[in-house]
C-alpha cells in the first residue's frame, strides 16, 4: 500500500517540525515545548517506577501478613447496621486462637469487615496475630495492580494540572507580548480623523 509509509511518516514529520529552529517561534512557545518535554519524561519515569513501588509494598505486606493466622469467629452479637460508609463499628465474638485456646472479644470493621448487618451466630472470617489478637486483614492480590495504576494516574492528573499551570502563565505573557506589540502597531494602522 503506497500510501501506508507517508501516514507513519506524517507524525515524524510535525515532530521534527517542532524541533527545527524557526525565526517565528517565540521564546514562550519554547519554554512550552521544553515543559511538555519535561513532564513527559516525568510520566515516563513514573510509568517505569510503578511496578516497582508497586513490587515493594506487595513485599511488605506479604511479610506482615506472614505473621497473621486465618481464623472463624462466631458472632455473638449484633454487627453494625449500615452500608459500611458510617464509619467505624464492632461487635463481640468469639473464636480459636493459634495456641488452640477459646478467645472472646471484640471485632471492629476494620479487623473483620463481613460484620456489617451481621446477626449473632454469623460466622466470619478473620486474622489473628501470633497472640491470638484479631488483626487486620492481608491486602489480597488486585492491591498491587490498584498501586502501580494509582501511582500512574496520580502523576497524570498531577503532571497535567502542572501543564495548565503552566500554560495559564505563558498565555498571559503571550497576551501582555500581544497587546505591548498591538499598543505600538495599532496607531500606525488606525487613522481617526
Amino acid at each position: 500500500m503506497p500510501g501506508a509509509p507517508e501516514r507513519t511518516a506524517r507524525p515524524l514529520r510535525r515532530l521534527a517540525r517542532l524541533l527545527r529552529p524557526n525565526a517565528l517561534r517565540r521564546p514562550s512557545d519554547r519554554v512550552e515545548l521544553a515543559v511538555v518535554a519535561l513532564l513527559l519524561a516525568a510520566f515516563l519515569a513514573a510509568v517505569a517506577v510503578a511496578p516497582l513501588l508497586g513490587a515493594r509494598i506487595d513485599q511488605s505486606q506479604s511479610a506482615a501478613a506472614e505473621h497473621l493466622h486465618p481464623a472463624v469467629a462466631v458472632l455473638s452479637g449484633d454487627g453494625p447496621y449500615g452500608n459500611g460508609l458510617a464509619g467505624n463499628g464492632w461487635a463481640t465474638a468469639r473464636w480459636q486462637a493459634p495456641d488452640g485456646q477459646q478467645r472472646t472479644g471484640t471485632l471492629t470493621t476494620l479487623t473483620a469487615p463481613a460484620i456489617w448487618n451481621a446477626y449473632p451466630g454469623t460466622r466470619i472470617q478473620v486474622w489473628l496475630t501470633s497472640s491470638g489478637a484479631p488483626a487486620i486483614p492481608p491486602p489480597g492480590p488486585g492491591t498491587t495492580a490498584f498501586t502501580m495504576v494509582s501511582i500512574v494516574m496520580l502523576a497524570g492528573v498531577t503532571l497535567m494540572i502542572c501543564y495548565w499551570l503552566c500554560r495559564l502563565v505563558l498565555d498571559r505573557r503571550r497576551l501582555a507580548a500581544w497587546e505591548s506589540a498591538w499598543s505600538r502597531t495599532g496607531p500606525r494602522w488606525t487613522t481617526r480623523q
